[in-house]
Formats: structure tokens, C-alpha cells, sequence
């Protein structure tokens, strides 16, 4: 059998911040969706010891590509090590290698090296490396240098805001609504158009227009990846507001012996004091005048936030997340309603 040529590419930065820090970034992949452009998703399958094995969900040319990759984190070399599953035993996927070094006072290199195999092709995962080394990698690598650079006040800069809502309804309806939001402008008036592209089943990319306070429209971008027997929808602002950098979040549906519970967990990495200023962020998507409860409970909303902008992006997220979930819970319980025969 003939030995597999391999494609070898090799990229590196230079990072004003301790090797520590850039290795933690970069061994925290799980995280990567809220610091990481090209990166929509990351569920970890496995995470025993030094040795994980993720599943990715990434942005490649404006496709969504999904992989398994299994890694080993090597704290004391400041080493990753990957290798990219594909389906076939025969067909190698991507390896490669995340590297940080020291470098003198205090900054490090980090070093991303890659073997590509070269019968790779555009439909496979193994293809994603390939068509996004020349913008996505250095982008991936930009990201990373901006966010290491920043370590010290970047918690200042993330706000996490989580919702729950209890539901006296069927669970797969109340998914049914978070899952079509196609259908989410007929009672939304905020939300003013949404074109929504499914090629892949659960895999959604969303371009919507959204009507500010001040009577201006704002154009997001996004991708949501859904999950139906979990009950599940993960998403990302690919393109968010400007205040901040990146969004995150998820939607669930989470049944139990008395009911239902909503919740939606949504994380928003703020735009940098030395960066452009501008609105307040969007969930998906925003309120309307009038109909905005504080929280879906009635509270104020469960946020983390070193402060700044923080605590205003964090009641942005709230109130919209709140809304959403409130009309979630409306299309389950109605539809229980009119199904239910009158005694």
C-alpha cells in the first residue's frame, strides 16, 4: 500500500503575554466558540486526563464543517498534539501540533504546525485546514494574540448571563419554537427580516436584520447548531454588534417528573477599551418596546461581568433571552390548551 503524502504547513506569532497564558488559551478549547472567530462549536466527548477528544463545528469559506479530533495536552512542554478522526480507518485526517515557547521578558511564540494529506478534498473535514490556512489560521492566530495580549483584564471583558423558565407543556413543542426561527419575525417586531439557509439538517446559518432603539438597523450573521434528542440549540454571532468582539450561547429544553425547564446561557467576550465603541449586543434576537420583563422570572438577570459596559451588555442579554423563552413557553402551553378537551 503506498505511503500517504502529506501537505505540511507551519504558522506562528509572537505574543506580548507569559507562555502560560497563551498554553492556557489554547488548551481551553472548549471556550474557543467565544475567543476563536473561525470556531462555532466545541463539545467535549471526552476529557480524561491529558488526553480529549472534541467534537468541532467550524466556519471554512462560509461553510460549516464538523470534525473529531483527539488531542494531548502536554502542560509542562506547553505541547498540544491533534489528530483529526474521519470516517474510514484508511483515509488520514489532519495532525499537527500547537507549540508555545518563552521567549525573553515575558512574551512567548506560538507555533501551529499542520500535515495535511494531499488527496484531501473540499467535501472532507480533512479539507477545512487547506481552504483556511491563508485567512482563517492567521485570523485563528490574530484571535489569540489579541486575547492573550488583553489577560489580565479579560475577565473584565466577558459577560455571562444564564435564564431559566419553568413550562407546564410538552418539551419537544417548546423546542419546536426555539428550533423554527424562521418563524420568530411574525412575533418579534424588533426582528425585521431573517433569511435562514439549512443545507445540513441542525445545522442553521441566519442573517437577520434588527431594528435599534434609535430607529437604525443592524445586520447580524450567525450559526446555530441544534441537537433535538438533547434539546439543545449551541449558536454564534459569526458577525456581531459592535460592542463586542464575539457571542455565544445556548438554548435547552430540559424535562423532568413536574415539568419543563427553559434555559438559555449566553456569553459575550466585550470590545476592547483601545477598540471602536458601539450598541449594546443582541441575543437572538432583540426586544420590542414595551414587551421587555426584566427577566423571565421577574428578577434581574444571573450575569458575570468585571464591570464597564458589563452590566449594561449583561441586561441586554437578559432581557432578550427572557423574551425568547417567554414566547417559547407560550407556543407550548397554548398548544396544550386547545388539545386538552374541556371537562
Amino acid at each position: 500500500m503506498p505511503e500517504t503524502a502529506f501537505h505540511h504547513t507551519s504558522h506562528r506569532v509572537d505574543i506580548a503575554a507569559p507562555a502560560g497564558v497563551v498554553y492556557g488559551l489554547v488548551a481551553d478549547a472548549v471556550r474557543w466558540p467565544l475567543f476563536l472567530t473561525p470556531t462555532v462549536h466545541v463539545e467535549a466527548l471526552d476529557l480524561e486526563g491529558a488526553d480529549q477528544r472534541l467534537r468541532i463545528w467550524a466556519l471554512a469559506c462560509d461553510d460549516v464543517t464538523s470534525w473529531v479530533t483527539r488531542r494531548t495536552l502536554d502542560p509542562a512542554a506547553r505541547r498540544i498534539d491533534f489528530r483529526q478522526e474521519v470516517p474510514g480507518p484508511s483515509e488520514p485526517g489532519v495532525t499537527g501540533s500547537w507549540v508555545v515557547e518563552e521567549l525573553p521578558e515575558g512574551s512567548s511564540r506560538l507555533t501551529l504546525r499542520s500535515a495535511l494529506p494531499a488527496s484531501a478534498t473540499r467535501t472532507t473535514p480533512a479539507s477545512w485546514l487547506e481552504r483556511a490556512e491563508h485567512d482563517d489560521l492567521l485570523a485563528l492566530l490574530a484571535d489569540l494574540k489579541h486575547l492573550a495580549e488583553r489577560w489580565a483584564t479579560l475577565d473584565e471583558h466577558i459577560v455571562a448571563v444564564e435564564e431559566t423558565l419553568r413550562v407546564d407543556g410538552p418539551a419537544e413543542l417548546a423546542y419546536d419554537f426555539l428550533y423554527r426561527i424562521e418563524n420568530w419575525p411574525a412575533q418579534l417586531p424588533r426582528l425585521t427580516r431573517l433569511d435562514l439557509v439549512e443545507e445540513t439538517p441542525g445545522i442553521q446559518q441566519v442573517r437577520m436584520d434588527l431594528l435599534a432603539d434609535d430607529g437604525r438597523t443592524h445586520t447580524a450573521r450567525g450559526v446555530r447548531v441544534c441537537f433535538p434528542h438533547g434539546g439543545r440549540i449551541v449558536y454564534k454571532l459569526v458577525e456581531p454588534p459592535a460592542s463586542t468582539v464575539a457571542q455565544a450561547g445556548e438554548w435547552s429544553v430540559e424535562p423532568d417528573a413536574s415539568g419543563v425547564t427553559l434555559r438559555g446561557r449566553h456569553q459575550a467576550v466585550l470590545r476592547c477599551p483601545d477598540g471602536p465603541s458601539g450598541t449594546t449586543p443582541d441575543t437572538e434576537p432583540r426586544t420590542a418596546p414595551g414587551t421587555e420583563p426584566r427577566t423571565a422570572s421577574g428578577t434581574e438577570p444571573r450575569t458575570a461581568s468585571g464591570g464597564g459596559a458589563g452590566p449594561e451588555v449583561g441586561r441586554t442579554l437578559g432581557r432578550d433571552s427572557a423574551v425568547v423563552l417567554g414566547l417559547a413557553r407560550r407556543y407550548a402551553q397554548s398548544a396544550v390548551r386547545v388539545i386538552t378537551p374541556k371537562p
